[in-house]
């Protein structure tokens, strides 16, 4: 599974998504995460690993206590997210830009 499969694998569950959406207001712990979006811990530690997996999110250590591990978003797989999402938007831009052009001769040509 290339990158772009696995980000959008990754992103296609809902709880991931608010997950994702979590860690955008900044780093977080796996507990954290599990309480704020009504989870168990063993079913986040599953999430976790699927946007670990993926490249979404990666985790650290803290520096005080080595068990404790804080979950933060990568920006790579965003940025390819974005970057395909931005040449599917630059297609139907032409395609709609096309009709418009079309249907505006279409409308000048009738008498």
């Amino acid at each position: 599974m290339n990158g772009l499969d696995a980000t959008l694998a990754a992103l296609a569950d809902p709880t991931r998504r608010q997950v994702i959406d979590l860690l955008r207001r900044g780093p977080r712990r796996a507990g954290e995460l599990a309480t704020a979006i009504d989870t168990s811990g063993p079913a986040m530690s599953r999430h976790l690993r699927v946007l670990r997996t993926s490249g979404l999110v990666e985790a650290d250590s803290v520096e005080h206590d080595a068990r404790l591990r804080l979950y933060h978003l990568r920006p790579e797989p965003f940025a390819a997210l974005e970057a395909w999402v931005g040449q599917i938007q630059q297609l139907w831009g032409a395609q709609l830009a096309a009709f418009k052009a079309h249907a505006e001769r279409r409308r000048k040509a009738k008498p």
